[in-house]
């Protein structure tokens, strides 16, 4: 299963949400810091999830990071995160 998949997943299972989409940015920083050679380390996020709403930015971050547990975070070189609301 790739990155996004797992991603989507991870998100879909704990947040229901209404809308989502994963990008993957990662051939935009190859060779530069952080860039693994797996094509699968920068990811950018927009979700929209009713159990986001309300929450301070940072909530809502730290939401998305628990949504997709630290096994996955710690994969992943830089995660972009855009709510809807």
């Amino acid at each position: 299963m790739s990155v996004s998949d797992e991603i989507k997943a991870g998100l879909e299972a704990t947040l229901s949400p209404e809308f989502l989409e994963v990008r993957n940015d990662s051939h935009k920083h190859q060779g530069h810091a952080g860039d693994d050679g797996s094509g699968e380390s920068h990811f950018h996020i927009t979700i929209r999830a009713e159990s986001l709403n309300g929450k301070s930015r940072v909530a809502q971050h730290r939401a998305v990071h628990k949504a997709l547990g630290e096994n996955l975070i710690t994969r992943i070189h830089a995660l972009g995160i855009h709510v809807l609301r």
